[in-house]
C-alpha cells in the first residue's frame, strides 16, 4: 500500500498556508531575525509568503511547481548566520506544535527545510591567524 504525501497528511495546500502565515508571522516579529523582512512592501511580503507555499507545497509531494529562485540565489547578500537559522527553525518548530503536527511529519518537514541549511546560512568568515 502506498503511503499518502507529506502533502496530503499536513492537511493540503491550506493547511500549508496556515502554517506559512504563522511561520513568517514569528520571523517578521523576532528581534533576531525579523529585519530580514524589514523594508519590503505588503506586496513584495505578500510574494515572498506565496513563493514560500508554493515551495513546501511541492517539497511535501503536492501539486504545486515552485517557480522562486534557488535558495541560495534568494538568500545570497543577506548574511544569515547559523544562529538566525537555529532561531528560524525553533519558530518553525512553534508554529508545527501549534497546529498539532504529528512527529512523524513534523521530523519529514525538518528534513526537507535541512536539505535547504548550506544554500541559505552564509559561510562562517574565516578566522584571521
Amino acid at each position: 500500500m502506498k503511503q499518502e504525501s507529506l502533502y496530503r497528511r499536513l492537511g493540503g495546500y491550506d493547511a500549508l498556508a496556515a502554517v506559512t502565515d504563522d511561520f513568517i508571522g514569528r520571523l517578521a516579529t523576532d528581534k533576531q531575525v525579523g529585519h530580514f523582512f524589514g523594508g519590503h512592501s505588503k506586496d513584495s511580503l505578500g510574494r515572498i509568503r506565496q513563493l514560500i507555499v508554493d515551495q513546501l507545497c511541492a517539497a511535501t509531494g503536492g501539486p504545486c511547481i515552485y517557480i522562486g529562485r534557488s535558495m541560495k540565489v534568494a538568500h545570497e547578500g543577506l548574511n544569515i548566520t547559523e544562529s538566525d537559522w537555529e532561531v528560524s527553525v525553533n519558530h518553525l518548530v512553534a508554529t508545527l506544535d501549534k497546529f498539532k503536527v504529528p512527529q512523524k511529519e513534523k521530523d519529514e518537514v525538518l528534513a526537507a527545510i535541512s536539505s535547504m541549511k548550506a544554500d541559505i546560512v552564509a559561510p562562517a568568515p574565516m578566522k584571521k591567524q
